[in-house]
């Protein structure tokens, strides 16, 4: 039982010694000294991991209580206090920073501090007597470090990931009708930052709804490999002190909990020596987030201007843009969208090193892959969410600058080659650019085919899809 020292503090014991807690904090001596020894960035645990973990000690106290491991009274006492961590309730008592001890074993403990103190209030004693509720030998009964951590890093992203699908869904739905609304209005298109056959602008949106789609699909394959758990493997992946009913019963009760479809893996072994899951959905994030960078950044280009730049589409005007420039409006979310994609590309860097840094039976960088993985996820669904709102469902078309730059485009040549050949047809071109003149008037200066045939072979919308030379359209 502690020792009260004085009204605002309790003294607890552990293996290195004694020390002073407040009194009235839910985490205990392990948490504290965790907290004095990395003071880094002030970073704490995301709460999506605090609500995993507490669901993984929720199912292991319900599979222990059915097992008779663990005393139904404290059991309970244990289920009801996670179940209050859960809802965010104690978000404030989990002060371990992100950067802590390898594996989380500093946020584990912390964990089970809280929730055995709150397990002990609930039954009626005071902060820290640990002989009616033990962090370690009750809320830890039959775990690790090793195989919960884990198990909750790969949840957290699981139930994080449900945020971000139904913001991807709207992006996609509203790139789709930009697509529609776009249809009819043509444009240059451009290769290599220069002028290309002319397209549809609702082409170039609908192609980046696929793009968005395509990513989505990826991060929904990745991520069923997060459904396989280690849970119950104990130190190595053995199963050491644990019952050997203790394993599926847990998991499956963690399935109920927190709703999501998961299952035992195969090899208990394999889940605590590789995080391969895990990279596996922070890559599919980060393909997202390449992704995301060159549409914001096309969008930038095609609203360049007004005057000065190709200034075929125009973005909402959400804020002045200069300090010093009356009048100036900038492309602000989507420069948002880049930098928060920068972010999430540098995340999987660190993800990336922590993975190959797995050694023998535990890899224990995992608390840095947790936060990277759900920074990503949290700060590109709520960067989605505005940038979807705020830029893409307000977009409008300079559709008379666009036509200019479809009957400009010296790309337009493209379409004589099956009926004069590339030479003569880069002869036209060439002498476009030189002289400035269209490609239409040099067509029916130099005589090489009919006036019908000029007007129905260079007109741009003919060439916005697959159709077979005039001539053998008979």
């Amino acid at each position: 039982m502690p020792t009260l020292t004085d009204s605002a503090f309790r003294t607890e014991k552990d293996s290195l010694g004694t020390k002073e807690i407040p009194a009235h904090v839910f985490y205990g001596i392990q948490t504290a000294r965790a907290r004095e020894n990395y003071p880094i960035s002030g970073l704490r645990a995301h709460k999506t991991l605090i609500r995993a973990i507490a669901m993984v000690k929720e199912a292991a106290a319900e599979a222990n209580r059915d097992l008779g491991l663990v005393d139904e009274q404290v059991a309970t006492a244990i289920i009801e206090a996670a179940k209050e961590v859960e809802t965010g309730k104690w978000n404030d008592e989990f002060v371990v920073d992100v950067f802590q001890a390898g594996a989380g074993v500093s946020f584990h403990m912390n964990t089970n501090e809280v929730i055995a103190n709150r397990a002990i209030q609930i039954l009626g004693g005071p902060l820290g007597d640990y002989s009616r509720v033990h962090p370690n030998d009750h809320v830890n009964y039959g775990q690790s470090t090793n195989d919960v951590f884990p198990t909750a890093m790969r949840l957290a992203a699981l139930l994080e990931l449900e945020e971000l699908y139904p913001v991807l869904d709207l992006l996609v739905s509203a790139l789709k009708r930009k697509g529609e609304e776009f249809h009819a209005i043509l444009k240059s298109g451009r290769t290599h930052l220069q002028d290309a056959v002319p397209m549809r602008l609702g082409q170039e949106f609908l192609a980046y709804a696929g793009a968005m789609e395509r990513a989505h699909s990826a991060i929904g394959a990745s991520a069923d490999s997060l459904r396989e758990l280690g849970l119950g493997g104990s130190a190595v992946g053995t199963g050491i002190n644990t019952h050997p009913g203790y394993r599926e019963r847990a998991i499956r009760y963690l399935a109920r909990v927190s709703g999501q479809k998961l299952a035992p893996v195969n090899d208990m072994r394999y889940a605590m020596q590789s995080n391969l899951a895990i990279a596996g959905v922070s890559s599919a994030l980060r393909n997202l987030a390449l992704e995301v960078i060159r549409i914001a950044n096309d969008l930038r280009l095609l609203s360049s201007g007004p005057n000065t730049g190709l200034g075929e589409l125009n973005l909402p005007a959400l804020q002045p843009g200069s300090s010093i420039m009356p009048g100036k409006i900038n492309p602000v979310m989507a420069e948002l969208a880049a930098m928060v994609s920068f972010q999430v590309i540098g995340n999987d860097l660190s993800v990336a090193m922590a993975v190959q840094a797995g050694e023998l039976e535990l890899n224990v960088m995992m608390p840095t892959m947790a936060y990277s993985v759900l920074q990503s996820i949290t700060i590109l669904t709520n960067m989605l969410r505005q940038f979807t709102e705020k830029c893409v469902s307000g977009i409008t078309a300079n559709r008379q600058r666009c036509n200019f730059y479809a009957q400009a485009t010296v790309s337009l040549a493209t379409a004589l080659n099956p009926y004069i050949g590339y030479a003569k047809a880069a002869e036209i071109a060439k002498e476009a650019v030189a002289s400035g003149r269209s490609i239409i008037d040099i067509a029916r200066e130099r005589k090489l085919l009919s006036e019908s045939e000029i007007n129905e072979i260079l007109d741009p919308v003919r060439m916005t899809e697959p159709r077979p030379p005039l001539k053998s359209e008979s």
